[in-house]
């Protein structure tokens, strides 16, 4: 394997570690937001209720 291909290879294994600990914080930050500042239960922040009640809050201030 050349150095190009090596180089080109550990770039992308950079990129996919940091997309993977960049979603699990998203949604780590979305349970603590949900459950412990907000006084919900941490797992119903991905129910659809919730994101549907959001939605509603947000179109209606256009």
């Amino acid at each position: 394997m050349s150095l190009s291909k090596k180089y080109i290879i550990t770039q992308l294994i950079k990129v996919i570690i940091f997309l993977v600990l960049f979603i699990a914080l998203f949604y780590i930050g979305l349970m603590i937001g949900y459950g412990v500042i907000g006084d919900g239960n941490p797992t119903e922040v991905f129910g659809k209720d919730v994101w549907q009640y959001l939605i509603s809050i947000l179109g209606t201030n256009r």
